[in-house]
């Protein structure tokens, strides 16, 4: 019993109860800075409807704030203007080229637009599983 007692004699250091190491000599550094895209860290799906080519705008500003999905309806401008819908279409393709997304068309009347941390399933066609 008397060894038992004996064996406080050691000095008792001053540990962090994780991990063991000397609590003076660690820190920790916080960065604020992440999650912190224009307040919120969802990822917003949202619809739009392209009747003019003025309306490309709110969707392009939409696309660079980083954390939206668009989904544009460009039914109403196929119906009045052609050349107007392919202007369109390539003022997106080059906007998500820039960004580093991806643009793909959704049936006949959708446009599917995603920033850099999305990305569009693309199913193979028909013509490859027939044989």
């Amino acid at each position: 019993m008397t060894n038992f007692f004996s064996m406080r004699r050691f000095k008792k250091k001053n540990y962090d109860d994780d991990d063991m190491l000397d609590s003076e000599d660690e820190y920790v550094e916080l960065d604020t800075s992440v999650g912190s895209r224009s307040g919120s860290s969802k990822v917003i799906v949202r619809p739009f409807v392209l009747d003019d080519f003025a309306d490309i705008k709110s969707i392009l500003e939409c696309l660079r704030e980083g954390n939206t999905i668009c989904l544009v309806n460009i039914s109403p401008l196929r119906e009045k203007d052609m050349i107007e819908l392919k202007r369109a279409v390539n003022k997106l393709k080059k906007t998500v080229e820039a960004i580093d997304g991806e643009i793909a068309g959704f049936g006949e009347d959708y446009v599917v637009v995603v920033p850099s941390f999305a990305e569009i399933h693309k199913s193979a066609s028909p013509a490859q599983f027939e044989d």
